[in-house]
Order: C-alpha cells, then structure tokens, then sequence
C-alpha cells in the first residue's frame, strides 16, 4: 500500500495498532520516549530483582489469545501462565479472605459469609457472562464515533439488557448485602476510575472475568507479554525509535505531512496518538487543531493516580499471597478521598503484589519481591516525606498481617507516584490509569479516536474507547488500526 503511520507511543495500545497496520502492508515507525518499551508496562532489574513497573492482574486471557491470533500466533509461544490459587486475598480487620481459583468453591465462601449469597452468586454470574460475551466480543469494538452505532435493533437491546446506564453500586447491592461481600464485588471498578455508584453496571463483567475467568500470572513478568507484542511487530516490519520524544508535527491543509522527534524527522501519511491524548493535544498542536480545550480535559472524572513502592527484602514471608488487598479500613472513605475530596487518604486502602510466590526468577533465592500499590486523587503534590509517611502506613498494616518485621529486612526500595507519571508518560496529572469509566465518560461520550480538525490524526489508548486496563488498550489499538485502513482504502 505504501504508506507511512507513524505512532506516538509504544503502551499495549500503540504496540497493537502498530502490529495491526503494520499486518497489512503499512510503514509503521513507533516513537517512544522512555529507552524501553512497554509504556507503563515496563520493567526494571536491580540487585537481582525483576520488577514489573505497571500492570500485575491478567484478566481476560482470551483477549490476549484473540490478539495473537490475528497474526497467526499465540501466547504460549512467548510466557507461560500460571493460574493463581488462590486468586487474591481481601484482608479485612478480622478476617482474611481468600479468594479460590474455583467457582464453586467461591460460592461456598460467599453462602459461608451471607446465607442465600451462593445463588445470589450465580444468578449475579450468569447476567455478567452475557455483558461479558456481548461487551468484549462486541460492543467495545465500536469506536465510538456515533450514535449510529447502535442503531441495530439487537444492539439497543442488547444496550439496554447490558446496562450500560445504570448503577454497578445498585446493581451489586441487589444480590448481596454483607459489607465485606459488596467490597469484594466493587474493588475491580476502583480502578476503572470511578466510584461504583458512578460507574455503568455493564461492568460486571470484570467480577465475571476474575471470579470466574480465573487470575493469572505470566512467568517471567507482564513485561513478557510486551516482549511478546514487540518480537511479533517486528516480524511485521514495524520500526522502534526508543527515546525518541516527539515534539511536534508539520501540519498542512489540515494534514499531518510530517512528524518531528528528537534527532530527525519522519515524512508520514497518518498519525496515531497512542500516549496521553490531553499531552498530544495540548503540546504537541497548535490550538486551532485540538479536538478540546484544556477546560475540557479539567471537567473530565480520571482515574486514579497511585503511589507505588517497588521493594525487595532479604528474607521469605509466609503469610503473604500473590495478590493481597487490604480493605482492612472503609472503601467510601478512601473512594470519596480520591474522586470528591481529592486529597491524601486519611485510612487508604492498599493492594501488596508479591510474584516471588509464584515465580522464583523474579527474586533473588530467599529473598521476596514486593509492590504496594496505594491509589490516590491525580494532581496532587507527592514529596518525598509525603510519599514516606504513607510507606510506613502500609508498612506498619502490613507487618500487623504477616506477624512479624519487614521493614529492616529491606534491602531495595524504590518510590514513583504522581510526579513519576507525569516525567515519564506526560500523565494529564499524574494520572496511572486513565479517563475513569464513568456513566457519562462511556462509548461515544469519551474523547474521539479520531481528529475533527485535522485529516489523518488518530487516537488510542485508555484516555478514549473502549477505556482503562490492559485488555481495552489492546483492543483500542485494534479498533484504531481498522479505522486508519478505513481511510487509506
């Protein structure tokens, strides 16, 4: 076809559009400002740790399988996944509960917790595989350009049978009512960026894809699977220009003729905008060409940023799960904190990410390899001592559980958080996981894939459809590519 696509960014979402257009026939060059790959799935190696920078839950595996199989491949060919058992722990104040990898023995939990919850469960599952079947297979595929979209009389039912419009906080309460039941339902959403009562029901789909599709682990790090996406985008003929920043493009007749990054510039027929769209915009066009205005971008409901430690210890410890969440202290309190009040948590709720327990190439031999994740309101000031009073919170909740001292048998410790995002990703304040999906931030009410001012502008990623995560970026890079190809034809 020769033709030249540039993309900014090289996240889960610029790495599947890059592959995609790349497939057919296209000229794909990747510029990605930081020296590794990966966006926020990068990783880092010290003193015989290996730390995964970003993602650690892998959901959806047949997201991931349907991605590789456009090219003929498969996951297996690049990691090997391991099934989490158990899947995660919820520790409460005076309970730990964990989380089987088998649904039957999930149900059995629930009706120990609240009588009638098991079938509660089971009616609340069998509504959620169906969004699940229509949402990921159909609906998130859309690209949200217009109403029409859903003109398919099938699909507006399916719209409504799906809830896109209504409540997740109401429609878990309909099901349970035991407070440590709820809280297990409606962590997934905290980090689809938005209060539950906020966000559309449609997404129970995520307590189908962890309660039922199972927590899995790729050995070796999720930065397996970008060296996965890497190896087979390169086999396509895609180009990867690492530290390389763009500063901005040639713009005439309102198209893009060529794009300038650090050392050279490239002649292009499109452009996609995988990194954070607000940065795209705002930096790197002249106003006249933006889609929207900073103010639109500050009425927007983002999702969380976080602080993270990323620390190594010594010694082995017992208790510790993969997966820990500790919701030891009020859920609306740290929700509120985050999407209302905006400041620093007064009782946060954390997550404890420990892969040492499952793979032993990520620590050094009786050592552990641990991630606090804290999430926090994006924007807000992040110091050193703010970031360390907050460290010895967690620490301290943490020691408490385990029953016994951690913190002098660290031996690397590492902060990022607010700051970090925003030097590293140009985060729209510092935020970690994007627009949040809120009832009116869903479908053809998020930021366009596609330019209105100018021709042969796109974007992709978890600031537009079909949002945050890691399994919608990679089908936003796809849905991205197909419309790309829709002009070029």
């Amino acid at each position: 076809m020769n033709k030249n696509v540039a993309i900014i960014g090289s996240g889960f979402a610029g790495l599947s559009a890059a592959t995609c257009l790349a497939s057919k026939g296209i000229d794909v060059h990747v510029f990605e400002k930081n020296k590794q790959v990966g966006g926020r799935a990068r990783q880092f190696e010290t003193n015989g740790f290996k730390f995964d920078m970003g993602p650690s839950w892998y959901w959806m595996p047949d997201v991931f399988e349907s991605y590789f199989k456009l090219f003929g491949r498969d996951p297996k060919e690049f990691y090997e996944l391991k099934l989490l058992d158990p899947a995660f722990a919820m520790i409460f104040e005076d309970e730990v509960m964990d989380i089987p990898a088998d649904f039957d023995s999930i149900c059995d939990l629930f009706e120990q917790t609240e009588k009638g919850s098991a079938d509660q469960l089971r009616k609340f599952m069998k509504d959620a595989a169906y969004k699940y079947e229509k949402g990921i297979n159909d609906l998130v595929y859309k690209p949200g350009l217009s109403i029409m979209e859903f003109a398919d009389p099938k699909l507006m039912f399916d719209v409504f049978r799906l809830q896109i419009f209504s409540s997740f906080s109401k429609h878990v309460r309909t099901h349970f009512k035991h407070p440590k039941l709820i809280s297990l339902m409606e962590f997934p959403v905290l980090f689809l960026g938005a209060m539950p009562e906020k966000t559309p029901a449609l997404y129970s789909l995520m307590n189908y894809a962890g309660l039922k599709l199972g927590t899995w682990y790729p050995m070796g790090g999720f930065h397996k699977i970008i060296e996965g996406m890497q190896q087979v985008a390169e086999e396509a003929g895609v180009h990867f220009h690492t530290n390389q920043p763009v500063s901005g493009f040639n713009i005439k007749n309102n198209t893009i003729d060529h794009i300038i990054a650090k050392g050279h510039s490239i002649d292009v027929d499109a452009v996609i905008g995988a990194a954070d769209y607000h940065h795209v915009e705002q930096s790197l066009l002249e106003a006249k060409y933006r889609n929207y205005s900073e103010g639109y971008w500050d009425r927007r409901t983002f999702a969380p940023s976080c602080l993270i430690y990323y620390i190594g210890t010594n010694k082995r410890i017992p208790k510790l799960r993969h997966h820990n969440l500790f919701f030891d202290n009020n859920l609306q309190q740290h929700s509120e904190e985050i999407y209302i009040d905006k400041k620093w948590p007064h009782k946060p709720l954390f997550y404890v990410c420990c892969p040492s327990k499952t793979d032993p190439s990520v620590a050094p031999d009786g050592s552990e390899n641990i991630f606090l994740l804290m999430p926090i309101a994006p924007g807000l000031e992040d110091s050193e001592p703010q970031r360390e009073v907050y460290y010895k919170k967690m620490m301290e909740r943490l020691e408490k559980f385990v029953g016994e001292p951690v913190r002098p048998n660290v031996v690397y410790k590492k902060s990022y958080c607010v700051s970090n995002f925003v030097a590293d990703y140009n985060a729209y304040k510092g935020n970690a996981y994007g627009l949040a999906n809120t009832l009116r931030q869903t479908a053809i009410l998020k930021p366009s894939i596609k330019s209105k001012k100018v021709k042969n502008l796109f974007y992709t990623g978890q600031l537009t459809v079909p949002g945050p995560g890691v399994p919608p970026s990679l089908i936003s890079g796809q849905v991205v590519a197909k419309e790309l190809m829709k002009r070029f034809k």
